[in-house]
């Protein structure tokens, strides 16, 4: 916990509180209202939790007014140029850059846990060949400790690392395999020579019949996609599984409620929404209508991928996605993709248009994430299942964090009751 050395003054009628204030190593000043409670009899009021802060931690920062997203330090755009996914990985979940000797220690571990328990499978032939894979994801993640006994155990130090492990090694098998399921394809079972982006990338668009050969730019920017998700501070997602954690509830339990949070369209399908309106926009002829719609406040259209809820700047992350995007396309072009065409031309008309600059309504990371996944060949329903195998780590390293403060409480919002008052019960031939 910061240092407090600062009081701010409550006064409510005759009577004033003194409230801490603790100043963080970086971002605005908290104030600490756990016993206002307890010495005034009120609660605050907070929907949303747009000016609460329900936690310490040391693990990512985000300052939206100058576009700024750290992970233990680091500017995201450093980690994704010069680092990759696992790596981040590890310095989510320990603090620090690994060495070379620790940093192939922890591939190999992940690579070698990527495999599922054989009997699992009847799990994903349970569901129906049309389920959403972020159903059978939800399912499969929350069956996992009926199968791992041995690392379900919160308070076992061991267990928790075992857990954790598992959970990144095995999220983009399941996610592969949820999405072979919808298609009506076999598994593909993941291979150790390969790294994990190439890993993901075979599992879902290999067959037995013939050999894929993953194209290393499509490798890259799947990995970047994963390093950019990894995590983003006290988001919904995070959050729930923050709430699930301290309860006590199991590690596989706690990221299966993230991953059912991160399904809302406000939040981890807002790539999947991003693509859908592109598809609805059909052609570049018809960007201007839609650019007009969305400069109507009597118009309830909006333009998805464009906007963030922390960012009030240049999100970060979309700038290297943009990058990765143009790589892509590059690639694989799009003079016959209408979806492609159309996400260009869209992302030049609302960078020109002066009403979207003076809102800051610049293209996100959901955005260019979407155009990416589209042109690899991903359906929109495999959208959110990718982002949930990217931001496993970061539920990972919040749930870690958590488990091991020592002021973790059980999650116990309060409320404000509008509701009827105590009112006597009517018998039935009364009423």
């Amino acid at each position: 916990m910061a240092e407090t050395k600062r009081t701010a003054t409550l006064t409510i009628g005759d009577d004033s509180y003194e409230l801490p204030i603790y100043s963080p190593t970086a971002g605005p000043d908290v104030i600490d209202i756990r016993k206002l409670y307890g010495q005034a009899d009120v609660f605050t009021y907070d929907p949303g939790f747009t000016s609460t802060a329900a936690c310490d931690s040391t693990i990512t920062f985000i300052d939206g007014f100058k576009g700024e997203l750290l992970h233990r330090g680091y500017p995201i755009d450093q980690l994704a140029e010069k680092s990759h996914y696992l790596e981040v990985c590890y310095l989510l979940l320990y603090g620090a850059l690994p060495s070379a000797e620790q940093l192939e220690e922890f591939e190999h571990i992940v690579t070698h846990h990527t495999m599922l328990h054989e009997q699992m499978m009847n799990f994903f032939r349970g569901f129906r060949r049309d389920a959403h894979p972020m159903a059978i994801m939800t399912g499969v993640v929350g069956a996992m400790s009926a199968f791992y006994h041995d690392s379900t155990d919160i308070a076992d130090e061991r267990q928790r690392e075992i857990a954790t492990f598992r959970l990144i090694a095995k999220m983009p098998t399941i996610a592969a395999m949820a999405y072979k399921y919808t298609v009506g394809q076999p598994f593909v079972y993941p291979r150790n020579d390969l790294d994990y982006a190439s890993n993901f990338l075979r599992m879902c668009f290999a067959v037995p019949a013939e050999e894929y050969e993953v194209n290393p730019i499509l490798a890259r920017a799947m990995d970047r996609i994963f390093t950019l998700h990894a995590d983003h501070e006290q988001n919904a997602s995070t959050s729930t599984v923050r709430l699930a954690s301290s309860s006590g509830a199991n590690p596989f339990a706690c990221i299966a409620a993230g991953i059912a949070c991160l399904w809302g369209p406000a939040h981890g399908g807002a790539n999947q929404a991003c693509l859908e309106m592109l598809k609805e926009i059909g052609t570049v002829d018809r960007i201007p209508e839609f650019i007009a719609r969305a400069k109507d406040k009597d118009d309830p259209f909006r333009l998805m991928g464009f906007g963030h809820r922390v960012y009030k700047n240049f999100d970060p992350r979309a700038k290297v996605m943009k990058q990765s995007a143009d790589e892509v396309l590059d690639l694989l072009g799009v003079e016959n993709n209408p979806v492609l065409q159309v996400a260009k031309e869209l992302e030049k008309a609302a960078l020109a248009d002066p009403y979207f600059a003076d809102k800051k309504l610049f293209p996100n990371v959901d955005f260019y994430s979407g155009v990416i996944l589209e042109a690899m060949g991903f359906p929109t329903s495999m959208f959110t299942p990718i982002f949930a195998v990217s931001r496993t780590v970061g539920w990972i390293s919040q749930w870690k964090e958590m488990i091991t403060d020592p002021a973790m409480k059980i999650g116990r919002p309060r409320q404000l009751y509008v509701g009827e008052t105590e009112r006597d019960y009517v018998d039935i031939e009364n009423r």
